[in-house]
Formats: structure tokens, C-alpha cells, sequence
């Protein structure tokens, strides 16, 4: 989950290298990143294009929509300024891959059939996945609602949460977050999650027996481990994917 963090140079990225480079050797060892900066703000049209400019072929960005859709507005103004933010990633072609739409956990299911209406206004060239923090989601009503617009549930990772997979599209989206502000650095692996790793394999594995599964998205949070690139690297190696990182130095404590 993004990768211009300071706490990375010299451990991921080389020592010297300039911010403005860091997309640009992320995209060597890793073929897709989940942005966070579009939750801030939509980015202008140059800063789009360089991502795009900068990036592998292959390479495919998964963007945050932005907080004054799914937290400042009511859900049912959002459709404006989602179409504002769709037509400012459009920039990004054919390697835009996945829009997720994250509600604060204030945002229950008392919301679904405005939620609903909201989805149908979404274009349908375009993939969402939508995650809950309100565990009132947690119904049959929410997949079944989810599956009739193709919108992915996000299985999200929380200390202390339930985890599960509900496939509702043809991909499924999985968030490693952790607790946040729970590690004093970010360039170290701090905790060892092989064991909660190995347990999220065994179900992705299990989702994958759908054939309808065509695409698996998952993005670490350096608050899930420590260190984002170090706790990737180690479930592609789980789920026998190469790990090599060009540049990196991959710190653990353990």
C-alpha cells in the first residue's frame, strides 16, 4: 500500500535515490500498488500521466477514492465527484485496474439501499471493491447486493477483526492492515506472520477453486508487519511467486 516512504531509502530504495525515482524501481520487483494518496486528493492530470509514464506494460495501479465520496458526503451526493475522480484516472488507461471504495466504520448497513443506487450509477468498464469497517455489513443482504454490480468485498486484515472471503465479483481484493502506529520504524519486519500468512493462502486457495476467480489483488500495510515490502516478499514466497526485490535489503528481527 503506496510506496514513497522515507523509511525505505537505503533499505528498499537505493541510497541517494531521489523520491521521484522511487515508482519507477518499485515497479521492477512488484507488478501492481494500492494508492493511497487519492484518498487526500484528486491528483492533477501530470501527476497521473507520470505515473503511467514511468511504470511497466504490465504494471497496474489500484486507487483509494477519494475521502469526500466515502466519508464527507452522504453516499447518495457521492456520484458527482466520483465521476470527477474516474475521469482524472482515466490518465492511467489500461493500467488502471481496481477502485476501492473504503467506509469509516461510522457507515452501517441502515446505508444499503442508498449504497445500492450508488453502485449503479458506477460505470460499468471499471472495477470497484468496496470494504466495511461496521460489522453490520456482515450479511447475506451486503453479498447479495455486492454481486448484483460485480463489486468486489474486500477481505480485510485487522488485529483483532474477523477475517473471511466472500467472493461477490471476478477478483478478489485482499487489504493486509494491521493496527496502525503500533511499530516505531517502517524498514524492518517486526513481527513473524508466517503462521497468519500460511492460514491466508490456504484460504485464497480455497476462493480460487471458483473458476469465475480470475484475479487475486492483495496489498501490505507497513503496519501489518513493519515492513510492507519484507512481509509481501515473504507470502510470494508462500504462494510460490518470486521475492526478489533489486535493491533491497530485507531487515527482520526475528
Amino acid at each position: 500500500m503506496g510506496f514513497s516512504y522515507a523509511e525505505w531509502a537505503g533499505v528498499f530504495y537505493p541510497t541517494g535515490m531521489k523520491p521521484g525515482e522511487y515508482l519507477e524501481h518499485y515497479a521492477r520487483p512488484f507488478n501492481a500498488v494500492e494508492l493511497d494518496t487519492t484518498f487526500h486528493a484528486v491528483p492533477p492530470e501530470d501527476r497521473v500521466k507520470r505515473w503511467a509514464d514511468v511504470t511497466p506494460d504490465d504494471f497496474r495501479f489500484c486507487v483509494k477514492t477519494p475521502r469526500v465520496v466515502t466519508h464527507d458526503l452522504p453516499i447518495e451526493q457521492g456520484v458527482g465527484a466520483m465521476a470527477h475522480f474516474l475521469g482524472a484516472m482515466a490518465g492511467l488507461g489500461a493500467k488502471l485496474a481496481v477502485v476501492l471504495l473504503q467506509f469509516p466504520p461510522s457507515f452501517t448497513d441502515r446505508e444499503i439501499g442508498k449504497l445500492d443506487h450508488f453502485l449503479s450509477e458506477l460505470p460499468g468498464e471499471v472495477d470497484f471493491s468496496v470494504e466495511f469497517r461496521h460489522r453490520s455489513w456482515n450479511t447475506d443482504a451486503t453479498s447479495q447486493m455486492l454481486r448484483k454490480h460485480g463489486v468486489a468485498w474486500v477481505s480485510a486484515d485487522y488485529v483483532g477483526e474477523d477475517a473471511r472471503i466472500v467472493p461477490t465479483a471476478d477478483f478478489l481484493y485482499v487489504r493486509w492492515i494491521g493496527r496502525h502506529g503500533q511499530f516505531p520504524r517502517m524498514n524492518c519486519e517486526e513481527l513473524d506472520t508466517t503462521e497468519r500468512l500460511n492460514w491466508w493462502s490456504g484460504q485464497i486457495a480455497l476462493a480460487t477453486q471458483d473458476p469465475a476467480i480470475k484475479t487475486v489483488w492483495g496489498f501490505f500495510n507497513n503496519d501489518y508487519a513493519g515492513y510492507s515490502v519484507g512481509t509481501c516478499n515473504r507470502f510470494k514466497e508462500i504462494v510460490g511467486l518470486p521475492a526478489a526485490a533489486p535493491g533491497a535489503v530485507q531487515g527482520r528481527l526475528f
